[in-house]
C-alpha cells in the first residue's frame, strides 16, 4: 500500500488530500469493501479515479492550519492524478452544483466510537444542521457523552466530505471546527444555512 497526496485549491484555502493506493488484483473493481462518504459501505472502484491501476481510498482531507490536520510525510508520493474524481466533486460542491460526495474512504481509521459518530455526520443532509446533543443521542451517548461526541467530531479526518461543519450548538451558535469557525461559517453559508 502506498500513501499518495495532492493539493487542491478551494474557497477554504489549499486542501490537502491524502489517500491509500492499493494495486488492484486481476479482477474487475469490486474486491474489497470500505466506507463511502454518504453511502455507508461501497465497493472498491467507486469514486476516486485510478492511479496507474491502483484503487485510491481517501484517508484525510484537511485545510491549512487545521488543528490535527495531516502533514505530508517522507515516503508519501505526490499524485494529483489519483485525486481527479474527488477534486471534481469538491469543485462542483463549492460551485453549488453538487450537494453530496461519493468517494471511497480508507477503512480502519478512528476508534469504533469515532466511526459511529462519523457515520451520523455522513447522514446529515446538505443544508441542514444538528446539535452536538442530537448526534450524541443518535450514538447512544448522553450527558457527559456529548463531550466525547464533540471530541470525535473534532478528530474527523475528512473535513467537507464528512460534514462535521453541519453540527452546531444547541442554541444555534457555531461552535468548534478543526478548520476554524470562519471556514465553518463559509461552508454553512454555501449550503444556505447561515447568511
Amino acid at each position: 500500500m502506498t500513501t499518495v497526496y495532492a493539493w487542491v485549491d478551494s474557497p477554504l484555502g489549499e486542501l490537502l488530500l491524502v489517500g491509500e493506493a492499493e494495486q488492484r488484483s486481476g479482477s474487475a473493481a469490486g474486491g474489497g469493501a470500505g466506507a463511502t462518504a454518504g453511502h455507508g459501505l461501497g465497493a472498491a472502484g467507486d469514486g476516486l479515479g485510478a492511479d496507474g491501476g491502483a484503487e485510491v481510498r481517501l484517508c484525510s482531507l484537511s485545510v491549512p492550519g487545521q488543528k490535527g490536520g495531516a502533514v505530508v510525510r517522507d515516503g508519501w508520493r505526490h499524485s494529483p492524478e489519483a485525486f481527479t474524481e474527488i477534486a471534481g466533486q469538491l469543485e462542483a460542491y463549492f460551485a453549488g452544483r453538487s450537494t453530496r460526495f461519493d468517494v471511497p474512504i480508507a477503512p480502519g481509521i478512528g476508534t469504533e466510537f469515532q466511526r459511529r459518530v462519523w457515520e451520523v455526520l455522513e447522514s446529515i443532509p446538505y443544508g441542514r444542521t444538528v446539535s452536538y446533543g442530537e448526534v450524541a443521542a443518535r450514538v447512544g451517548a448522553s450527558g457527559a457523552g456529548v463531550r466525547a461526541v464533540g471530541t470525535a467530531i473534532g478528530r474527523n479526518p475528512l473535513l467537507v466530505v464528512r460534514p462535521c461543519h453541519r453540527v452546531i450548538g444547541a442554541d444555534g451558535t457555531l461552535r468548534g471546527y478543526a478548520g476554524g469557525l470562519e471556514r465553518k461559517k463559509l461552508l454553512l453559508g454555501l449550503e444556505g444555512v447561515v447568511g
